[in-house]
């Protein structure tokens, strides 16, 4: 290998929404940090332009384990992981949230008996459908540090019995992440124009779980409730949206919308910002709603962030609910974002990062870091 890797804290990460949530944490750790990047997320759409934005320099690694299935991709990224560890022994393993390659880095790190700190531990739907929340139970039960954002995620750590000298709640990292790559005001009015939207005339969405975009009558019915909405609706499609609507026959749906590519962070949050609402099946913008200070309408049978519900967010099921519950947002928007200006985000000050380092530092999982 062209650098020693030994010593080092590994930062495994392979989507958007890791590279977002780790940002800060590679920041702080500087030439102590390790970027391995699993390829869980290939497109470039969605990893290379979120590393540029951040001012982060490329992985160290790169495992090309996309495209594969759940079972194979963990297995694959795991493996790899674990040959790299063996080669040059990481001082600690940080994964976040519940993805194939937070899971695949938290065997990796047992397996060798390497300390494994989990940001943005603690997140629980209750829902067994769902992959991501088997990802993120197992990997908070393995892990040597449960970073929580919420004490709500502190409480279900501890209802599992997992110990509290093995857990701190340092808020969402998304927060600082938001706070540091949200366009001022003469930018977000660039990108209206850009979108042929005004501010608060327009809904922006977003979908790519499986559980809606994998079934053809549900993703027809979503993209039907989009299209009949009395405002625009930008709807930035995910490769995997793409390919289900090519693959089920859809794209007509698509004519009443004003889909565009995949958008780099920084973009996304810009239009957040000046949307209506949104309407999304994501996780992260639920948390990002928090900070920008808009609704947004969450698609999906369950969600494991009841923090912002009835505030921020509210839970439809897919079918007519989701067109009721965005005109009733629509209705006066200029209402809806003065009252939840005045609601701060339950994930924190934006010193999530800091307070991870510190928490990790108190538990000698690593030492010696300037922060």
């Amino acid at each position: 290998m062209s650098q020693d890797r030994s010593g080092r804290v590994a930062i495994v990460l392979g989507t958007r929404p890791e590279i977002v949530k780790l940002a800060g944490l590679v920041r702080l750790l500087g030439e102590r940090s390790w970027v391995v990047h699993t390829g869980q997320h290939y497109d470039a759409e969605l990893s290379d332009v979120f590393f540029a934005q951040f001012g982060l320099q490329p992985p160290l690694d790169a495992l090309d384990v996309g495209g594969r299935t759940r079972g194979a991709q963990i297995g694959e990224a795991t493996a790899r992981l674990d040959a790299l560890f063996t080669d040059e022994r990481p001082a600690a393993v940080v994964v976040q949230g519940d993805t194939n390659s937070a899971l695949a880095g938290a065997l990796a790190a047992n397996a060798g008996g390497i300390a494994l700190v989990h940001v943005e531990a603690g997140l629980r739907s209750h829902d067994r459908a769902m992959p991501e929340e088997h990802n993120r139970v197992l990997v908070d039960h393995v892990a040597d540090l449960c970073l929580a954002p919420t004490a709500t995620s502190r409480a279900n750590l501890a209802a599992e019995g997992i110990p509290d000298e093995r857990i701190a709640v340092t808020g969402n990292t998304v927060v600082e992440a938001v706070q540091q790559l949200l366009p001022e005001p003469d930018e977000r009015r660039d990108l209206l124009d850009s979108h042929g939207v005004a501010r608060n005339g327009f809904v922006l969405s977003t979908f790519h779980r499986p559980e809606n975009v994998d079934d053809a009558e549900r993703l027809a019915t979503i993209l039907g409730q989009l299209g009949a909405l009395p405002v625009p609706v930008v709807l930035p499609v995910h490769p995997r949206l793409a390919a289900r609507v090519e693959g089920f026959g859809l794209r007509p749906r698509l004519d009443a919308l004003h889909a565009v590519p995949p958008l780099g962070y920084r973009e996304f949050l810009g239009l957040f910002a000046e949307a209506a609402l949104a309407v999304s099946d994501s996780g992260g913008v639920q948390e990002e709603a928090s900070v920008v200070k808009r609704p947004v309408v969450v698609v999906r049978r369950s969600t494991e962030r009841p923090e912002v519900l009835g505030t921020f967010s509210e839970l439809v099921a897919v079918g007519p609910d989701i067109g009721v519950a965005s005109e009733r947002w629509l209705d006066d928007p200029v209402a809806v974002h003065e009252r939840l200006a005045a609601v701060p985000s339950p994930y924190g000050d934006g010193r999530a990062s800091e307070l991870a380092l510190d928490a990790m530092a108190q538990r000698h999982l690593i030492g010696g870091l300037d922060k």
